[in-house]
């Protein structure tokens, strides 16, 4: 599993010559309505079993959580599960909020 810091994910995001990664969004929906990065998925963490099958083993699969503690378990059990490109995003949306987006709100 890989573990990118915030300012590596807006990199990949921001380049357009690379293939854009499925941000899996794994916190609650209050908090996914609070503040989430642009084009990212929510699929809350005890959903993940159930809904396995709607993630795609192939796909590059960036995990997001509030600060990284959920989204590491939601990778490690992708990873479990065959999925072979997983990543996890350190320090979660707090992170995004503090080092990429000053204008997101922090929870």
């Amino acid at each position: 599993m890989d573990h990118l810091t915030a300012p590596e994910l807006a990199a990949r995001l921001a380049d357009p010559d690379r293939p854009q990664p499925f941000l899996l969004d794994v916190r609650e929906p209050w908090e996914y309505e609070t503040c989430h990065i642009d084009g990212a998925a929510l699929m809350p963490m005890q959903t993940i079993p159930a809904r396995i099958d709607d993630l795609d083993e192939d796909a590059e699969i960036v995990c997001i959580c509030h600060h990284g503690a959920r989204s590491l378990q939601v990778a490690a059990f992708l990873e479990r599960h065959g999925f072979g490109k997983v990543s996890n995003l350190t320090g979660g949306i707090h992170a995004w909020a503090l080092q990429v987006d000053g204008s997101m709100p922090k929870y």
